[in-house]
């Protein structure tokens, strides 16, 4: 299972685990869930705290029950992290993919037109008037957690795979 939803990146990956920390580690509803994150944290609005929500269920540091969200207690590793972003997140390895067989540096915008053949059908339909901003956010945030992650750098003239990484 793969997610779409990617938040704002933080500044350190350190970050994660506070947001980590704030989901609850007994199960509750979406709505507890994301009011919790918001005490905790700087996160708002809500849609923003689901957001983090669906992400940490795609780095698997939150589980999803019939009962409600529950934070997975691990540690989160940098490792895992990476892997997890790179199997689970909609777009994450399609994104390096892009910058990997690109011969320069590439601009957010570049990527995003390079990836917008990869949106899938429903969602160009549900966003036909605003695929660009909409996606184009997506694809940007996606290339910000590359960054983070150590998979790509970021430069004056745009973005490129980390030369200290094998993303392939």
């Amino acid at each position: 299972m793969q997610f779409k939803l990617v938040p704002e990146p933080p500044e350190s990956l350190a970050y994660v685990e506070t947001v980590h920390q704030a989901v609850p580690p007994v199960p509750g509803t979406e709505d507890d869930c994301c009011a919790r994150i918001m005490r905790r944290t700087e996160i708002s609005p809500r849609d923003e705290a689901r957001t983090w929500l669906t992400f940490l269920r795609a780095l698997e540091l939150a589980a999803e029950t019939d009962r409600g969200f529950y934070r997975i207690r691990r540690d989160p590793d940098p490792d895992a992290l990476e892997m997890a972003f790179l199997e689970r997140v909609y777009g994450a390895r399609k994104v390096l993919e892009i910058l990997d067989q690109a011969e320069r540096p590439l601009a957010a915008e570049t990527v995003f037109e390079r990836f917008r053949e990869t949106v899938p059908a429903y969602e160009q339909f549900k966003h036909r008037h605003r695929l660009e901003e909409t996606w184009g956010e997506r694809v940007r945030r996606l290339l910000e957690w590359c960054v983070l992650f150590g998979l790509a750098e970021r430069g004056d003239e745009g973005y490129v795979v980390s030369s200290s990484s094998s993303p392939m």
